[in-house]
């Protein structure tokens, strides 16, 4: 994959935010501040300064970046915030397919958690499945709000890390 990094680590500012943009939901101001951190060796290297900088700002900026977020199980079509992305990727846990019993209990769980913890519940759903993620949803409303801020940046983390997987091969198919 050194091919694929020699691409990267070429790419002008607007490529490299219109490439890679995309992986923390609607937050390109992520992408802006690593295309500074070049150049990258592997996909190691790049996850890492992802990381880095999300974990470097401030508290109200990882705030904002966990409420860009959409809430699960909402209907496509219904939200219009929801990106290509999150879409596909609610689809892979079963979340466009819910019954009407299972979309009423993820309201509920969606409505405990964002009153307690104003933002909406994060989980990298293409590591879940419905169970799974009904069982964090309703372990993880008892935490404290430092806790359940960091939990949701781990969650991201991984979203983002499948996400540039999937820009990687795409780029490496290309090269």
């Amino acid at each position: 994959m050194t091919g694929v990094f020699d691409t990267v680590n070429r790419m002008d500012e607007e490529t490299f935010v219109a490439t890679f943009g995309a992986l923390y939901e609607h937050s390109q101001w992520i992408a802006q501040e690593v295309f500074d951190r070049r150049p990258f060796g592997d996909t190691d290297g790049l996850l890492s300064a992802f990381r880095q900088v999300v974990s470097e700002a401030s508290e109200e900026k990882q705030l904002a970046l966990v409420r860009e977020h959409p809430e699960l199980a909402r209907r496509a079509g219904v939200d219009a915030t929801l990106t290509k992305a999150s879409q596909s990727e609610q689809a892979s846990a079963g979340l466009d397919r819910l019954t009407p019993e299972e979309y009423a209990h993820f309201n509920v769980l969606n409505t405990a958690y964002r009153e307690r913890f104003a933002m909406p519940f994060v989980i990298c759903v293409r590591l879940s499945d419905k169970g799974l993620i009904l069982s964090e949803m309703a372990r993880r409303v008892k935490n404290t709000p430092a806790a359940e801020l960091r939990m949701a940046l781990a969650e991201i983390d991984k979203i983002a890390a499948l996400r540039s997987a999937d820009v990687l091969k795409r780029l490496e198919a290309g090269a």
